[in-house]
């Protein structure tokens, strides 16, 4: 992709992680994207709040970036019933915190693609207001209309000359497509 720095913007995300017991005798603790913090400095799984047996954790902090050529996207999420920032996570085995975050971003279409590999995990998260109205100002001063344009069809007939009927150094009888005989060859009746 053409990057032109007219046409980007990028702002410091902290990510918000809720850690509670789990309910499964296989799960110990459940992970879980609660909220995301626009504007925040870094941090590393600092403590924010306990209440009883959870825990929420300023999990990271990562920079949410926005395309000139991705405004649809954004519109399109800005549309929906509940604006949203997808946090795109990755598992890592073994590790204290089982979880890494790979990836914040506005772009409904972007997050479906990390969806599709199944590898990584995706939670979808209510766009605070303050995200809202920088995201919708992105969109005002970047966002070009394009026109629809039709594909034309070409007027040539591709069914008039038939080729490739079989392989010409091959002596053929008749037709290669043809139906099979009613000749049962090589059984024993």
């Amino acid at each position: 992709m053409y990057y032109n720095p007219k046409r980007y913007q990028s702002m410091p995300v902290g990510v918000v992680v809720r850690k509670t017991p789990g309910v499964t005798k296989w799960s110990e603790w459940s992970w879980a994207v609660s909220a995301v913090l626009p504007g925040a400095g870094p941090a590393e799984n600092r403590i924010l709040r306990t209440e009883g047996d959870s825990t929420e954790y300023h999990f990271s902090t990562v920079n949410i970036e926005l395309h000139g050529a991705e405004t649809e996207a954004y519109m399109t999420g800005l549309a929906s019933k509940i604006p949203s920032v997808y946090v795109v996570l990755r598992e890592q085995a073994g590790a204290e915190i089982p979880l890494e975050v790979l990836l914040v971003t506005a772009s409904p279409y972007e997050a479906q693609d990390y969806t599709d590999s199944g590898e990584e995990i995706v939670e979808k998260v209510p766009m605070p207001v303050g995200l809202i109205a920088w995201v919708r100002d992105f969109i005002e001063n970047h966002h070009v209309e394009e026109a629809f344009v039709k594909r034309k069809r070409d007027k040539k007939r591709v069914d008039i000359h038939q080729d490739g009927i079989g392989d010409p150094r091959i002596e053929q009888i008749s037709d290669v497509y043809r139906a099979p005989s009613s000749r049962k060859v090589g059984f024993i009746q």
